[in-house]
């Protein structure tokens, strides 16, 4: 399999459905080939793509790999994913469409925090770094601006039920 034929065939196809190639993983398993394709982008609401969306990509790649000399002639599996929140927040993008997520931070200088995202640019992000205790009235968020450049480490935390979000 040609990774670079591969790209030319799929971008275009996630384009159509304003989707964007986020990774391509190539793995042998036994005779077949697992095609990982990793795609991200605004969505409807700006927070990632819906998996609707991930579908219709996924069959409209399936039938372009299918008709491509990059995959070769040999046996393949497609499969089609979102980024996830597993996946780390490296390019401004990923922390535009992740605003109003808890992350956790690792800074050049060691420092690791957790702090929601306010607001992101080309260059940083604006947050709100977590309180201590967060039960309500027990800790105040402190505002922090972060440059990209000062991130080594950044990836979303999976909130099970948002203090801010609870009904009274």
């Amino acid at each position: 399999m040609n990774e670079r034929q591969l790209i030319e065939v799929i971008e275009p196809v996630l384009a159509r459905h304003e989707l964007e190639l986020d990774a391509l993983d190539i793995i042998p398993v036994g005779k077949r080939v697992l095609l990982r394709v990793t795609v991200d982008g605004d969505g409807p609401e700006g927070h990632g793509p819906l998996i609707d969306d991930i579908a219709a990509a996924s069959r409209d790649l399936s039938d372009a790999l299918d008709d491509s000399e990059g995959v070769g002639s040999g046996a393949y599996t497609l499969e089609v994913s979102s980024r996830g929140v597993s996946r780390p927040l490296t390019l401004p993008r990923h922390w535009r469409r992740n605003i109003g997520h808890l992350v956790r931070i690792t800074t050049t200088t060691g420092e690791t925090f957790e702090a929601r995202i306010v607001a992101t640019d080309e260059d940083g992000a604006d947050l709100l770094i977590e309180p201590e205790d967060p039960r309500p009235g027990k800790g105040v968020a402190t505002p922090r601006r972060c440059a990209y450049a000062d991130i080594t480490k950044a990836r979303v935390l999976v909130e099970m039920k948002r203090q801010d979000k609870e009904e009274d």
